[in-house]
């Protein structure tokens, strides 16, 4: 039982981190149809930008506010010098932004080596919480309560807290409105007086921003290394794949789902748990192609 509940946990913090990840991808990728395969540079990045400003300041939430605001000015760059040029060009996007993301990782690598990087979270976050779910009873009788890292739960509430405001962005605020009827219909947003392109660039910055927001608390969780990139890109496509392009509970259920396989694939039956990964996103497009939450094309 104790050996279950910790999994489970474990695949929620997980699901919630590649939740972050993800989030940011659907924005970009599916719901502004922007083919952005640098996404995972862009939280690796962000999270050796936040654990540099962490270490001159020594203040961790400075390393978050910066590798989220480092981010997210990189990605209006992205969308003002490469993808306004190339709008509907999906081929090309992917082509240069895979170019962008193998000279993203040999420079990182000449920068900071490939030695693993960690964070200190503050002390108030460092340490264990009891939950009340007991586990076991001593020979008195008394309860044995589950003990969990406490950061973990930070970063579960903290998910919870980033999709419900992204929900309300996109459903219910003027900008959100605005930037999903630019993506049904771009010529007629344009001709209401809209400015498109800002619009769109504020939206890349928010899921740019949500990428090097992911890094600083994902190497706080884990650690940041080379081939992290790559790691977190393939987790978001999955997700994204597996809940549906755009579609920000799409993108929740997607990572929960991705979460707990990897975590219990590892704990019950470790040499082929990265299969379940791939056996739900197969089993999705199967029953369901544009996803669990998508909507048709």
């Amino acid at each position: 039982m104790k050996l279950f509940l910790l999994t489970a946990l474990n695949g929620l913090t997980l699901a919630a981190l590649y939740f972050i990840v993800a989030s940011g991808f659907t924005l970009i990728f599916g719901l502004m149809r922007n083919v952005n395969l640098a996404h995972g540079s862009l939280f690796l990045l962000g999270g050796y930008l936040g654990w540099e400003a962490a270490r001159i300041s020594d203040n961790w939430f400075l390393g978050v506010l910066f590798g989220a605001l480092a981010m997210a000015a990189v990605g209006v760059v992205l969308q003002y010098a490469i993808f306004r040029r190339m709008e509907g060009q999906e081929l090309r996007q992917t082509l240069v932004t895979i170019g962008i993301s193998i000279v993203a990782a040999d420079l990182m690598l000449a920068v900071w080596g490939g030695s693993a990087y960690q964070f200190s979270p503050p002390e108030w976050l460092f340490g264990a919480t009891q939950l009340p779910i007991a586990v076991a009873h001593r020979s008195n009788g008394a309860p044995v309560w589950l003990v969990y890292p406490t950061y973990r739960l930070a970063l579960l509430a903290t998910a919870i807290v980033i999709g419900v405001l992204l929900w309300i962005f996109l459903t219910r605020t003027r900008l959100g409105v605005m930037v999903r009827a630019g993506v049904d219909d771009r010529m007629m947003l344009s001709a209401s007086g809209v400015n498109v392109p800002l619009v769109f660039a504020c939206v890349f910055a928010i899921g740019a921003g949500l990428a090097g927001f992911a890094g600083v608390i994902g190497g706080t969780t884990l650690s940041l290394a080379p081939g992290e990139d790559a790691r977190y890109l393939l987790a978001s496509l999955v997700v994204v794949i597996v809940g549906g392009m755009g579609s920000i509970p799409g993108a929740a259920l997607g990572a929960l789902l991705i979460g707990l396989a990897e975590q219990f694939g590892l704990a019950y039956f470790p040499t082929y748990g990265i299969v379940l990964t791939f056996v739900i996103m197969v089993l999705a497009l199967a029953i369901r192609p544009q996803g669990l939450l998508g909507r048709p094309a």
